[in-house]
This record gives C-alpha cells, structure tokens and sequence, in this order.
C-alpha cells in the first residue's frame, strides 16, 4: 500500500464513508439475521441470507455514495465483482459464527457481530484494490 495514499484526507474520508456504510450493513444484517432465527430459520442459514442482504445494501450504499468518483464499467460489473469478493468476508463470518458458537458457547448474535468485525478490513481492502478501482488504475490493470 503506498503510504501517500494512506496520507491524504481523501483515503480517510473514503474510509470513513465505508464504515458508515459498514455500520448500516451491520444493522441489515444484525436485523434479519435476528428475524429469521425468530421465524424458525436454523442461525447459520439465516446468517448466510442476512449477509447476502447486507453485501446488497452495502453495495448500493458505497456505490453512490463513498465510491461515486470511482465508478466506471457497469453497475452489474460493479456488483457482482463486489458480491464475488465479499464471499470472502461471508465465509469469514460464518466461520467465525460458527466456531464462536459451537465451540466457544457465545450467543449466535455476540459470534456474528465479532465476524463482522474480523471481516470488515479484509472487505475495505478488497473493495478498494478490486472493486472500485480509479479510472487511470483500471486502464493499467491487466484484468
């Protein structure tokens, strides 16, 4: 990572951008997540689906919005990049989900919040290097 980048008010006001959307994401998610479970839907099934929920909002969120200047190519690219590369984050949840839950005995929604976490660099950084991509770097790119 080039540490000017890292220097400009730009990169955190982005960044900061992505957590707010990440904050919204996490009440989507937290949210039907509680509601599936509620309804009868196994927490593991009901956290892939309130994920998937919160991928597509925070989509949309940080398209208009945090990544505005960064967009180019179509929306549909755009998107199923994103959702392509937040499987990542979403096995990195379940995982920890999972693992929290069974074998630590912490509450299903304390385990996912902590996934939350643990996966919410891993997808800034990769919604930055692949996903929203600045113009000038994207005609550079081999891909």
């Amino acid at each position: 990572m080039d540490i000017k980048k890292i220097l400009k008010l730009s990169y955190w006001l982005k960044f900061i951008k992505f957590n707010v959307v990440g904050l919204s994401g996490v009440l989507v998610n937290e949210g039907l997540l509680l509601a599936l479970v509620y309804e009868g839907v196994y927490y593991l099934r009901a956290d892939a689906v309130a994920i998937e929920a919160a991928i597509f909002s925070n989509f949309f969120l940080n398209d208009y919005w945090t990544f505005r200047d960064r967009r180019h190519g179509h929306i549909i690219v755009r998107l199923l990049k994103f959702n392509a590369l937040m499987v990542v984050g979403l096995v990195v949840n379940l995982a920890i989900l999972y693992a929290f839950t069974t074998y630590v005995g912490v509450n299903y929604a304390i385990s996912n919040l902590l996934g939350i976490a643990v996966a919410f660099l891993l997808r800034y950084w990769l919604s930055v290097r692949f996903t929203w991509i600045k113009k000038e770097e994207a005609s550079t790119s081999p891909a």
